[in-house]
């Protein structure tokens, strides 16, 4: 309990100072929100009217101040400027295709680099290890929206396996829908991965331990067991900080595939200067990634009885 009280008092900081930042940083941003509401014909007369209904005319200070009052005191994240619903609503609409999309990448990710990363370790120095280090590093350095649209003329043009786009409403369309986006997420998140657990997995496989279990002939799968647990604490760290990139990265991804996700909502509403939807977002965002943060910590916990220890 200790843990976890110190864990969300360090994480308050970084919540604040994303609030912060994008409550002034779109208002930076060049555009009127009351006058691409009310059109290119509005006098400006309308559209100080509407500044005063929406409470835009207020000292920035006193509009931060009424906003943290309420998704702190009344849990109420504010209401869109173009729709007037509440921002609550509309992120949790987009939230459940955002979010199925972030853990199927995740899943992916995991498939490709345990058993390439066990493979490159258990050949280290042959063909296999070479092959495995390079062609993961050029996927990585190919840009994402082109690898999702690479994977799109071969599995939906070409071979019309999958969607080329959007989200099916029948049975297991939308599963099928999230496979080509999260595997091209998941085809720039897991390089890194590999050559690091490579790297733990080549440092545990010369423990002594690892030579016992092999002279007490075990299984190779009883024996890789161990080494994955051993060599996975690194690897599990990175893989959380990936996460956290990978929220932000799911968006742009959304947009290549045509998925009414958050990042369709976040788009909109930065062009269209709708304040509060943007910062529910944010804020939506960060308390997520400070979650993916704090189960990061507990798991890292859980493989290493040591970390527990201190």
């Amino acid at each position: 309990m200790r843990w976890v009280g110190r864990s969300l008092l360090s994480v308050v900081p970084v919540v604040v100072g994303v609030v912060l930042c994008v409550f002034f940083l779109i208002r930076i941003v060049p555009g009127d929100p009351a006058a691409m509401i009310l059109g290119d014909q509005a006098t400006q007369a309308s559209i100080d009217a509407l500044h005063e209904q929406l409470g835009l005319d207020l000292p920035l200070g006193t509009q931060l101040w009424n906003w943290l009052v309420g998704v702190f005191a009344r849990g109420d994240i504010g209401t869109s400027l173009i729709t007037s619903q509440p921002v609550a609503g509309l992120v949790w609409s987009r939230a459940g295709i955002t979010a199925g999309l972030v853990l199927l990448a995740v899943g992916f990710t995991v498939l490709l680099a345990v058993p390439l990363a066990l493979l490159a370790a258990t050949h280290a120095g042959s063909w296999l290890d070479q092959l495995v280090r390079v062609v993961p590093t050029i996927g990585m350095a190919m840009p994402a929206f082109w690898v999702g649209l690479l994977l799109i003329l071969v599995f939906g043009v070409n071979l019309h396996w999958l969607p080329v786009g959007g989200v099916g409403t029948g049975p297991g369309e939308p599963l099928r829908s999230l496979v080509l986006p999260a595997f091209t997420v998941a085809l720039g998140m897991s390089p890194p991965l590999v050559r690091s657990l490579r790297e733990q997995l080549l440092e545990v496989l010369d423990a002594d331990f690892v030579v016992t279990l092999r002279a007490a002939r075990l299984p190779r799968w009883r024996v890789n067991s161990h080494v994955l647990r051993n060599a996975a604490v690194p690897t599990v760290s990175l893989l959380g900080l990936n996460i956290a990139y990978l929220i932000g990265g799911t968006l742009v991804i959304e947009k290549v595939f045509a998925i009414n996700g958050m990042g369709a909502l976040l788009f909109s509403s930065i062009s269209s200067r709708d304040f509060p939807v943007v910062q529910g977002i944010a804020l939506v965002l960060a308390l997520v990634v400070v979650v993916v943060s704090l189960l990061t910590e507990a798991l890292v916990a859980l493989l290493d009885p040591r970390i527990r220890a201190a």
